[in-house]
């Protein structure tokens, strides 16, 4: 079996190299995995400073990537569900956040922020998230055309989670320049990682820049928290401050984790999925006008296809607890597997026609807020909302608004990003 370019045999899904290729390469891959009748098995990359493991297993269909989401019993979140290797204790300390927990502990977590992220709270907020896009397309009308990421994609997920935890408006760039080095980390503009450079020396400045990227957010968490507990203001930090678990709040770590996870988690699908909006709806125009022709009616479906075609968070690791066959595979306990949401939304199995971008697409049973089960997108409807009304506002104000030439492309093999997006638009 062949990609365009190359064997499956010679694919090495863990080396920075494979996700540099262009997507129609990286969709051909996958496309190859997913017709072999078995998983295959992929050897980590080796990081120094990281103790490294024998490898994982790609489930990079939708049917394995579904099923091992619903049973965390056996394909369990911990100790890691972000990165291949179990990060060692000196960034775990940072990391080991509700997504990294299985229930019970991971249940009765999330259900103290889960009353935020109601539909009914979340139309609550529906007025002030109207009054940012509103401000931001203002913005952006009055500096004319430039980089969408940075004056629309990025800004409005930002500020409606920082707002929601209470974070001051003064610290904004800073969560921003925070998170682009936590999920830019293998990228040489954040950190300094490129392909052909993982020495010592590279990979030790580059695990100092993350950890003071986390450990700034920690900061920031726990002088929130200190003034939270004196004066509780009905924000999600005073929720996690004073919430009881067990008998027990949560500590100044456990903290710190949650608030690193909902600042990072809480903007990236949204800034992913309208930086690639705004491309794809200039790539394929007939999509464009249909989505005009009646917006009201389709923009549901066409924020469902933009996430999937898109899936702004590539895979997450699970780890088998004990040995299981799986569609005709046995996975054995102690290993690692790979749910790769990528492959699983391009699955032809599932999907008519899956490298097509429809926004009509229905039945849509897309993986890209996660598989079924308990670790599906808290903030998934927070997410489809920020979407929805940006495009309307962004449609209706800049009608003629589109893409100029080709993204600046994060390198990443866990997040599919852009870091820059140049738009143009007629000014008056």
């Amino acid at each position: 079996m062949t990609t365009d370019s190359a064997p499956v045999e010679r694919l090495d899904l863990s080396a920075l190299e494979f996700w540099e290729r262009p997507l129609g390469e990286r969709t051909a891959a996958f496309a190859a995995l997913r017709a072999l009748e078995h998983p295959e098995f992929f050897p980590e990359m080796r990081v120094p400073f990281v103790p490294m493991g024998k490898g994982y297993w790609a489930l990079v269909r939708h049917a394995d990537v579904t099923e091992a989401s619903r049973h965390q019993d056996i394909f369990s979140s911990e100790p890691s569900a972000t990165t291949i290797p179990n990060l060692p204790a000196y960034m775990s300390r940072f990391f080991g956040s509700l997504i990294n927990m299985d229930d019970p502990r991971h249940a009765k977590i999330r259900r103290i922020v889960s009353r935020a992220f109601t539909p009914k709270m979340l139309a609550k907020t529906e007025d002030d998230v109207r009054r940012r896009a509103a401000r931001i397309v203002d913005e952006l009308l009055a500096s004319g055309p430039g980089d969408f990421v940075e004056k629309v994609a990025v800004r409005l997920p930002v500020e409606v989670i920082c707002d929601m935890l209470g974070i001051p408006e003064r610290d904004y760039a800073r969560v921003i320049a925070r998170t682009n080095v936590i999920l830019g980390n293998t990228d040489a503009e954040y950190t300094g990682v490129s392909p052909g450079k993982i020495d010592r020396l590279s990979m030790g400045r580059a695990l100092l820049k993350i950890i003071w990227a986390a450990r700034d957010l920690h900061r920031l968490a726990a002088g929130l928290g200190r003034e939270r507990v004196k004066n509780p203001t009905g924000d999600l930090t005073s929720a996690l401050v004073n919430a009881n678990v067990d008998g027990e709040r949560l500590t100044t770590r456990e903290l710190g984790s949650f608030f690193l996870l909902l600042v990072v988690a809480g903007n990236e699908t949204t800034r992913t999925s309208l930086s690639h909006a705004l491309k794809l709806f200039t790539d394929f125009p007939d999509q464009r006008r249909l989505l005009l022709e009646d917006f009201d009616t389709r923009i549901g479906g066409a924020v469902e296809e933009i996430v999937r075609y898109s899936t702004p968070v590539i895979f997450m690791r699970r780890n088998v607890t004990r040995d299981h066959e799986m569609n005709g595979h046995t996975y054995k306990a102690g290993d690692k597997v790979l749910l790769f949401y990528n492959s699983a939304n391009r699955d032809d199995a599932v999907f008519a026609d899956p490298d097509t971008f429809d926004i009509t697409r229905s039945p849509n049973p897309h993986v890209g807020f996660g598989g079924p089960g308990p670790h599906f997108c808290l903030g998934a409807n927070l997410a489809r909302r920020e979407i929805t009304i940006m495009l309307e506002e962004l449609f209706t104000r800049v009608p003629d608004i589109r893409a100029a030439g080709e993204p600046d492309r994060l390198l990443s093999g866990f997040i599919n990003g852009y870091k820059r997006l140049p738009c143009t638009f007629t000014t008056s």
